[in-house]
Formats: structure tokens, sequence, C-alpha cells
């Protein structure tokens, strides 16, 4: 349940999919819109830290530009639990001996966040919390961003788990998504949606964080200057 890489990998997307994804030039504000995709998992480390270190570097420059941050769904493991595992016995048949040292890692690097890494609860499917997050979508970016929020630190930091329904309707209340209750009692609802956006977003790699920046790919658990260096290449392009 992790990144391919935490290293600065960002270059221009091919032509033949750049043509599917909406290009900005502006906003109503007058500054410089830049549109951010990311395809993530809400089960990977990698990308609640590359989220924290992205809300930094836009928070660094919201002054100069407007933001739109959409989010998309990635399975690690699309055969994961409905119903839920030990987190530990998971990671320690997955990972093995290397459990420790990348639990070791990921510690670190939540502290230097600011953020306390949770290592105990439960992990599993994924699916309802993506399709969560499509839901609160459709209410607003803000909320989706909000929501995508919740879940990720009520996980990794509170051992919540990420397919409770509980949890994920504590989640839409914090984030202001209204109806999340009715959404989610329908596991019908969202399911074509997400394995829509899967299709359009996240076929083409192999593994998450990954953002698609104005038409620029960055992968991996990125640090803010890696997020100031993009946005510095896009705003300079017409």
């Amino acid at each position: 349940m992790f990144a391919i890489s935490s290293l600065p990998i960002f270059r221009q997307i091919p032509q033949h999919f750049r043509r599917t994804m909406a290009q900005s030039a502006g906003s109503k504000s007058g500054k410089k819109l830049i549109t951010i995709d990311i395809s993530s998992d809400t089960v990977c480390p990698w990308c609640f830290v590359g989220k924290k270190n992205l809300d930094k570097a836009i928070d660094a420059v919201k002054d100069q530009f407007d933001f739109e941050v959409r989010w998309h769904p990635f399975f690690l493991d699309a055969s994961a639990p409905k119903e839920g595992v030990s987190k530990k016995d998971y990671y320690f048949k997955k990972f093995g001996r290397g459990t420790d040292q990348i639990n070791s890692r990921l510690t670190q690097m939540f502290k230097g966040l600011g953020l306390e890494y949770n290592f105990s609860g439960l992990t599993g499917s994924s699916l309802d919390s993506h399709r969560l997050i499509y839901f609160a979508g459709k209410q607003g970016p803000e909320k989706q961003h909000a929501v995508v929020e919740e879940i990720m630190s009520g996980y990794f930091t509170q051992a919540k788990f990420v397919g409770g329904r509980d949890f994920l309707l504590e989640c839409a209340r914090k984030a202001g998504v209204e109806g999340a209750a009715e959404f989610l009692d329908n596991p019908e609802n969202g399911q074509k949606e997400v394995h829509g956006e899967l299709q359009q977003y996240s076929s083409h790699i192999t593994g998450v964080p990954h953002f698609l920046i104005n038409g620029v790919q960055l992968s991996g658990g990125q640090p803010p200057e890696s997020f100031l260096s993009v946005f510095q290449k896009v705003a300079s392009q017409k």
C-alpha cells in the first residue's frame, strides 16, 4: 500500500492524453488558474504526505494563483476485504521484514509534518471512501478536498477504519458534505463513476500519488518545493 516513488518525477503529459483534460488559462479573479488532478488511494500514506505538502505549496502562492484541486480513485489492492483486517497483520504479510523499516520511515515523515503516524487499527477496501470522495466532488472541489483530508487524517493518525460507515459519515459531516448517509447506504451509488474515473485518470499509471498540474505530471510524495517548481513552470505557459 505504498507509492512507487517518493522522488521528483515531472514531465509533459503525452498529447493524446492531454486532449482529454481541461486546460485552464485564467479565473474570474484574473489570476492564473492552476488545475490539479490527483490520483490517489486513501490507504496510501505517501498520498497523505503528498497532500499535506501540496497544501503547503498552495498556501505559499495563493495570492499569485487560483487553484482547483480534484481527486480521483486508485486502488493499491482492489482485492482488500470490505470487512477490514488488522493493519499490522496485513502489512507484515505484504512487506515481511521490511515492514518495521517502512513504518520507521513513515513515522519520521509524519513527524516532519507535525503528525503522529498510527500503525494500529484496521485496513481493508477503500472503495466506499472513494465513493464518498466522488460524491463530495459533486458538491464542489473544496468539500472534496476537505473530505479527503478527514479520511486520510483519521486513517493514518487516529487508526480509523477506512471502510467504516460511521467514520465516513463523520468525515462527510466535518467536511460539510450533505446527503452522505443516503448516498453511501446504496452500495450501487457511485460505483460506475468511481470505476469510470479510475479508467480515465489512473489507467496509465502504476503508483500513487500522481498529480496532473495543468498538463504536467508529477509523481510520488513530493516536498512543497517540487510543487512550487511546477506551478512556476505552468504559470509561464500561454
